[in-house]
């Protein structure tokens, strides 16, 4: 019979203890099969072997903190952010708000006309300049260089202003 007191070869070494660090405890060899606990190589017993550490592993994963604020290290902390009050706001409402201090260039147009450069170096104080439209026709109202409305001229304490006649919506603008 060899002597048991004697060195352990490496291969058995390692199958007899866990890897560092990984906190799994060699298993007693009373609740194993009788052949691995005699020392006998098969590969059943390996397999059971295997199994037992990976049984092993799973429990010291099952049996870690189920709290995720036990397990941050120290010097870390966890919050949470406080809940908002107060009711929550009508999106729409909230975004023509937005809008009404934005500046928009509006111009009111009466007509076109095309000049030659001798024309227009021409022109002097009094000179009258003919336009494509006539009188009454509605002027153009562009916003941002689109058209968005026509409407009429009107003069009104001694200035000039337009009452809309016909917005334009789609692609006609």
């Amino acid at each position: 019979m060899a002597d048991e007191s004697g060195p352990i070869a490496q291969d058995k070494a390692d199958e007899l203890t866990p890897p560092a660090g990984s906190g799994v405890q060699p298993d007693s060899s009373a609740g194993q099969h009788p052949a691995t606990a005699a020392g006998v190589d098969s590969p059943a017993n390996d397999i059971e072997l295997l199994l037992n550490k990976a049984e092993q592993a799973l429990a010291s994963i099952d049996g870690a903190p189920s709290d995720p604020l036990q397990a941050l290290p120290a010097g870390i902390r966890s919050f949470e952010f406080e809940k908002f009050r107060g009711s929550v706001a009508n999106a729409e409402v909230a975004t023509l708000e937005l809008m009404r201090d934005v500046q928009l260039d509006m111009t009111i147009e009466l007509g076109r006309t095309h000049m030659h450069l001798e024309d227009v170096l021409q022109l002097r104080k009094g000179a009258v300049v003919p336009l494509d439209k006539l009188a009454g026709d509605p002027a153009d109202i562009f916003v941002n260089g689109r058209l968005v409305a026509r409407g009429e001229v009107l003069v009104l304490n001694d200035n000039f202003c337009i009452r809309v006649a016909e917005l334009i919506v789609g692609e006609a603008a």
